[in-house]
């Protein structure tokens, strides 16, 4: 389960790499946790756009208090099941979610450091998402995961599907099936680097909005 990840470029520079014609800015931090904001690419009518949208779509618990937080979902599991099928079904609720690294947490417990993977010859790459708007916090964004693998397993069972760049239109305008493909490929170990890092996972406290992230 990915909680945490970073974007350590300028909001023209990803606009300039997933060809946004007119780029926002964007109050999206470097680090972005479940939660938080973060930038996200969306496309209608030929057109792609550079968005800030809050990273998990919003969900209230059995046994909430009604002035609660709800959590963020910020991960998808499997995109059949009925909480995203309908989304997954229509091409313009997928999204592009910009990364430059993700994180995953390992160690023992209380002592968790973070350890992080990238792709050495992509400075920016692409983790298929899902959009839609909310009442709580807007619009919402959410990542499809996968099994992880060989190289992320021996930290996390699962990661992110992260998109070649040849992926982006096929993830954003194909249909469910071509969707569905992507949670079952293997992205390729050889395009992987990792960092151990002594940093602790947890390391200060929420922004405000943040919460416990889930996965479904």
């Amino acid at each position: 389960m990915c909680n945490l990840y970073t974007v350590r470029k300028s909001a023209a520079e990803v606009a300039a790499h997933f060809r946004v014609p007119n780029p926002m800015q964007s109050n999206a931090p470097e680090e972005v946790y479940p939660g938080t904001p973060g930038m996200v690419v969306t496309e209608a009518d030929g057109i792609r756009e550079l968005r800030s949208m809050t990273w998990g779509f919003p969900l209230r618990l059995k046994g909430m208090k009604p002035d609660a937080k709800p959590k963020p979902v910020n991960n998808i599991a499997d995109l059949s099941k009925p909480i995203w099928i309908g989304l997954a079904r229509k091409p313009q609720w997928r999204c592009l979610i910009p990364v430059t690294a993700f994180a995953e947490a390992e160690g023992t417990k209380g002592e968790k450091t973070r350890t992080w993977f990238s792709l050495p010859d992509k400075p920016i790459f692409a983790w298929a998402g899902l959009w839609r708007m909310s009442d709580e916090w807007g619009p919402v964004y959410s990542g499809v995961m996968t099994d992880a693998n060989e190289f992320v397993s021996p930290v996390h069972d699962r990661m992110p599907v992260l998109l070649h760049q040849d992926d982006h239109d096929r993830w954003l305008h194909g249909s469910f099936d071509d969707a569905l493909s992507f949670q079952t490929r293997v992205f390729p170990s050889k395009l992987m680097a990792i960092e151990r890092t002594p940093e602790l996972w947890v390391k200060r406290k929420p922004q405000a909005g943040a919460g416990e992230a889930i996965l479904l």
